[in-house]
Formats: structure tokens, C-alpha cells, sequence
């Protein structure tokens, strides 16, 4: 057994150590926000938080977590409240099939908590998820709109 922090919630995991992450959240405790894409940790589409930093966790085993908490898009919206990135990017109307935008969403969170007002080349430099649409440009609008705090 492991135990594991994961949205302020602990659990007791019962998967062997090389297992990656990804799948102790999709498949031990039900989270399915963080995705599945390439599975060598290239398209962060199963980005998610480990302490203040975002990982991939489809290349991330269980035994490098530790004591840090893990954080997945399930645990921005404490109570339904979103996150301002969340408004962001419901303001500018992101996502065109969704279905890399948990990952992407969890990348701009950590960009704007190590830097708050990120230039453009900033957000090139941190957004490196892969969107198979091709919404970068509504994604940088999204972070800087969070940044002046608009949003919905």
C-alpha cells in the first residue's frame, strides 16, 4: 500500500511502485481528468500537479511522488469554484474537442505561479502540450485574460 495525497484527500493506493501515476488516478481512484495520449510523457494530455510542479503523469511512477500532493484539474475547482485560468478559459472559448485541455489547463496554472505575468515568449516557452486543433493562439489569449482577471 501507498499512501497518496491527491486533491487534499488522502488514499491508501494498492499498486505496485513502477506503476505510472496516471494510471493510480484514472483506474484507483476514479479521477479521469488527466488522459491518456501518448504514454511517454510527450503530449501532456495527462498533466497534473506534483507539489508546485506539473509532470506528466503517464511517466511518472507512483514511488516518485512521495509525500507531495498531487493536484489534478478535479481539485482547481474546490466547491465549483473555478480557477481563473477555468474562466479564462471558458471566456475565450478554448477547447475545440477538449480533449487535451485538462492537460493544458494544469500547465497554464503552473506557468502563472511561477510567473504571474508571463510575456508570450513565456507561455511558448512553458505550453509545450501538444493540441492536435491547434488552439494555441486561444490559449495564450486565455492566460493573459487570467492574468488581468477576466473571465465569465
Amino acid at each position: 500500500m501507498t499512501k497518496l495525497r491527491v486533491n487534499g484527500q488522502d488514499h491508501d493506493v494498492d499498486a505496485p511502485a513502477d506503476t505510472p501515476l496516471l494510471w493510480v488516478l484514472r483506474d484507483n481512484l476514479g479521477l479521469t481528468g488527466p488522459k491518456f495520449g501518448c504514454g511517454v510523457g510527450l503530449c501532456g494530455a495527462c498533466s497534473v500537479h506534483i507539489g508546485n510542479t506539473v509532470v506528466r503523469s503517464c511517466s511518472t511512477p507512483l514511488a516518485a511522488v512521495g509525500p507531495k500532493e498531487v493536484t489534478t484539474i478535479e481539485g482547481l475547482a474546490p466547491e465549483g469554484k473555478l480557477h481563473p485560468i477555468q474562466r479564462a478559459w471558458i471566456a475565450e472559448d478554448v477547447p475545440q474537442c477538449g480533449y487535451c485541455q485538462s492537460g493544458q489547463i494544469m500547465a497554464a496554472v503552473a506557468l502563472l505561479k511561477e510567473k504571474p505575468k508571463p510575456s508570450d515568449a513565456d507561455i511558448d516557452a512553458a505550453m509545450t502540450n501538444i493540441c492536435r486543433c491547434g488552439t494555441y493562439g486561444r490559449i495564450r489569449t486565455a492566460i493573459h485574460r487570467a492574468v488581468k482577471g477576466g473571465g465569465k
